[in-house]
């Protein structure tokens, strides 16, 4: 790439922030692990460091895992800026049998996008002192829940998941396909929240498989005095006495629903709902 991945702007911050907010919307424990040295904007992260420099994915993975306080832990890399929340549940899903949960994409194994149990950890520790430095090579020691296309493509029909940047025309071309894929959608407000916020109506701009948690958390950002009153204070919810409507159609009753392109969310005082 020519300069630190993890720093390159990815929807109007550091890539590594973007990969991290991502994940902590499914999993309350983030670790990070960095190389020695290795300059990162400050995030609400577990950050761990590389004993060694240039160990490769298995120095990544097993330096995550002594950190991680998990038995079960979901590994990345800091360029995969289209991580599909589906498909991980899915690999999430599928370990209780398994030691690694790993999809096979394109004729080769994503051991950056899979499920690692902790037990493995003294296997990786003695790839790193054979200087083994391949993941893969784990798989055939352990119990090995080989996910294939037929299967990832009920979750991620592209496998955009897999898309990893290596070269400034593969960050081009994740900006555009970030781009395309954003939700647009607009929220109007009515009321109590309206008169807070000296505005009628909101447009927000939402990453792929947005839920109404993270439309909450954007207005919030926009609208900061909207929260504690409107927005709970940690941004995912409506405060009690306030709801949401979808489309004029129906009420939300979980911030997990979904957001599609060109929605139009209502907020009002809950008693004005009717």
């Amino acid at each position: 790439m020519g300069t630190p991945k993890a720093l390159l702007l990815f929807d109007g911050e550091p890539l590594i922030v973007h990969v991290v907010a991502t994940l902590r919307r499914l999993f309350a424990d983030v670790v990070v692990v960095a190389a020695p040295g290795q300059e990162l904007p400050s995030m609400p992260v577990t950050l761990v460091r590389d004993d060694v420099a240039y160990q490769g994915p298995v120095g990544g993975i097993c330096y995550g895992l002594r950190a991680s306080r998990g038995e079960v832990s979901f590994v990345t890399a800091c360029d995969s800026a289209f991580l599909s929340s589906r498909l991980i549940s899915h690999l999430l899903s599928q370990i209780a049998e398994h030691d690694v949960v790993v999809p096979h994409w394109q004729g080769r194994f994503q051991p950056l996008h899979a499920v690692y149990r902790r037990s493995v950890l003294p296997l990786l520790e003695g790839q790193l002192a054979r200087g083994e430095l391949r993941p893969v090579f784990l798989f055939d020691k352990v119990r090995t829940r080989r996910i294939d296309e037929e299967e990832i493509r009920r979750f991620d029909p592209e496998g955009s998941s897999f898309f990893n940047m290596n070269t400034p025309e593969d960050y081009a071309e994740a900006l555009k396909r970030w781009s395309d894929a954003s939700i647009h959608c607009t929220v109007e407000l009515f009321g109590v929240a309206r008169l807070m916020a000296q505005t009628r109506e909101v447009s927000l701009v939402l990453p792929p498989e947005a839920t109404c948690a993270q439309v909450f958390a954007a207005l919030a950002e926009k609208l900061p005095m909207l929260v504690g009153h409107v927005i709970s204070p940690d941004g995912t919810r409506l405060v009690d006495g306030f709801a949401c409507n979808l489309n004029g159609l129906h009420f939300v009753r979980s911030p997990t629903v979904s957001v599609n392109p060109g929605d139009n969310i209502v907020i009002l005082s809950a008693d004005a709902g009717g």
